[in-house]
């Protein structure tokens, strides 16, 4: 039977690299992101098995945005067995002396909130079926901060750490299971909001997206009685 899941941030980087592992195991895939060029561009990279690949445009940090998405993506697929939660955002002004409070409301919306929404909205159809698995794609900054990521960064992923242990708290009776991914740095395009982006040696050294989508995919393969709750992953 083919299973249905939601990825956010799947129009680059480590979303992206999710999506594409799960279409090519036959998920059917909600692609979500704020643009639906980017989208197109993944969907266009799966060599499509007969499934359903869903382009989703949502600004996950507008509650109004992800219902408006979820309602669509439920009248497609009928339940959801994987939510993965990889979309954020930093800003190149990030430190303590000069991050303003709109970039870290706009942080904490996308980081944070725009996790919180989506799982409410699929947690329902998972206690329905008692079963579900959730991933949060978080950072190595939230379990140790540090003024590379910024405090604004820093906060939000501390959250969605605790936003995780709380699903776990909560839900694991209930059949569904949260895990938190926490990687070190990754080349992806959210380098570029860095206040020095790094180099091209500096980039080759880091984790790929495709070695944080292989942690996910470890996460929801695993027999339904097993919950990886953490997994912090980092180059050699």
């Amino acid at each position: 039977m083919v299973k249905n899941a939601i990825v956010t941030g799947a129009g680059s980087g480590v979303g992206r690299a999710i999506a594409l592992m799960l279409a090519k195991e036959g998920w059917n895939v909600a692609l979500v992101g704020r643009r639906s060029e980017t989208l197109n561009e993944t969907a266009k990279m799966i060599e499509n098995r007969g499934q359903k690949i869903l382009i989703c445009p949502c600004d996950i940090g507008r509650w109004e945005d992800v219902t408006k998405s979820a309602e669509y993506i439920f009248s497609e697929f009928k339940g959801v067995e994987v939510l993965v939660n990889s979309a954020g955002t930093n800003v190149p002004q990030r430190s303590l002396d000069c991050l303003s409070i709109e970039d870290y409301q706009k942080m904490i919306d996308v980081n944070l909130n725009g996790a919180f929404y989506w799982a409410h909205c699929v947690l329902p159809s998972m206690r329905n079926r008692h079963s579900g698995t959730i991933v949060n794609i978080v950072s190595d900054a939230g379990k140790q901060a540090s003024p590379k990521a910024g405090a604004g960064y820093v906060a939000s992923k501390f959250g969605l750490t605790g936003l995780t242990q709380c699903i776990n708290a909560e839900e694991r009776s209930n059949g569904i299971r949260a895990c938190a991914i926490f990687p070190g740095d990754i080349d992806t395009p959210l380098l570029n909001k860095r206040p020095s982006p790094p180099d091209a040696t500096a980039r080759s050294k880091m984790l790929k997206p495709e070695d944080v989508a292989c942690c996910a995919m470890l996460c929801i393969n695993m027999p339904e009685h097993v919950i990886v709750e953490e997994l912090l992953v980092r180059p050699r």
